[in-house]
């Protein structure tokens, strides 16, 4: 099985795999937890000249074209790795981040800087996000361990993360 394919993902308990434009967010669940965003695997992505992400803090979210084709250069279906932690008053977990990003993707001014690059895309609606609950350890642990698992494997970061 490929790392961090779909198939690879639900054999590890992740649920979802939703189009974001089919995402019915009452469906994510509340916990904390982590997510990916994920590509057909033969899906040939075009990179537009401008994001269609908010701008947050009059901030454009927009990068080079031609530094995102060279990162799309990686074969995974996995596209960004995220975390969503409980927040200090345990009030945010997955439904909540899952929705502040789905908003910063709609064009919306909202603080989900992360992940921006895949709001670059021509298709970014017709990716589809998956998640994970934890509750057993700290999200950043499990976040980090993806990322280090999909380095090993890859060579890179997901196209979307930017930094460890």
């Amino acid at each position: 099985m490929v790392p961090f394919s779909e198939a690879d993902l639900r054999d590890r308990g992740f649920g979802g795999f939703k189009r974001f434009d089919d995402l019915d967010l009452s469906q994510v669940p509340r916990e904390p937890g982590v997510y990916a965003v994920l590509r057909d695997f033969y899906s040939n992505h075009e990179v537009l000249t401008a994001s269609v992400g908010g701008w947050f803090k009059g901030k454009d979210p927009s990068a080079d074209p031609e530094k995102l084709k060279s990162l799309l250069g990686c074969h995974s279906e996995t596209l960004y790795i995220g975390k969503a932690d409980a927040g200090a008053r345990g009030t945010r977990g997955l439904r909540k981040r899952i929705t502040e990003f789905s908003r910063f993707g709609s064009g919306q001014a909202v603080g989900h800087w992360g992940g921006r690059y895949i709001w670059q895309l021509s298709d970014s609606s017709d990716l589809r996000i998956a998640w994970l609950p934890v509750t057993d350890r700290p999200t950043k642990e499990v976040e980090d361990a993806l990322f280090e698992e999909f380095f090993q494997f890859y060579g890179q970061l997901p196209f979307a993360n930017l930094r460890r």
